[in-house]
């Protein structure tokens, strides 16, 4: 199954944030014609996602999926039966699918509440747009969502035990 990259504008930005927590690289372009988009998916070896059924003539080369608004689970279920993710669920931005960088709760205080720093959760930085990512109590309907659509189980990144041993609290 091959690793794709795909590009789509603003009507299916909700649903490409859908595939973004599951490891897709989707880029979304904003304010943009059919024609720009495959003009960009062109360039940049991607698959264009649309609502429409048109295929511009010009770009027959660049391939193109017909993305249904209406049930976005079986589209979901399709590319994730047909395309292999270029990364591992929950590690890619879902805003703006820059890669997430994995960061030390020293980086994150004062950034992100007190208790998630305590709690061990996986925190993860977009350098990009500057938000972070834990696994918290909202992660819980995204898997869920993303499980009945997939009808099977999404790996979620899970909290590091905390450190034991004599060499806990050396070189602090």
């Amino acid at each position: 199954m091959p690793a794709a990259r795909f590009v789509t504008d603003a009507a299916l930005d909700r649903f490409a944030r859908r595939l973004r927590f599951l490891g897709y690289d989707v880029v979304t372009h904003r304010g943009v014609r059919l024609e720009e988009l495959f003009e960009l998916a062109g360039r940049d070896g991607r698959i264009v996602l649309t609502t429409s059924p048109r295929h511009p003539r010009r770009y027959a080369a660049v391939a193109a999926l017909q993305i249904s608004a209406v049930d976005e689970a079986a589209a979901l279920r399709s590319i994730a039966a047909a395309y292999e993710a270029t990364s591992e669920p929950f590690t890619r931005c879902p805003r703006c699918n820059t890669a997430l960088i994995k960061r030390s709760t020293f980086e994150a205080r004062g950034e992100v509440p007190g208790r998630v720093t305590r709690s061990g959760s996986p925190l993860r930085y977009c350098p990009a747009c500057g938000k972070w990512y834990w696994i918290g109590s909202h992660v819980a309907h995204i898997v869920a969502w993303l499980e009945a659509a997939l009808g099977r189980p999404v790996a979620v990144p899970q909290a590091e035990p905390p450190a034991r041993g004599p060499a806990a609290g050396a070189g602090e």
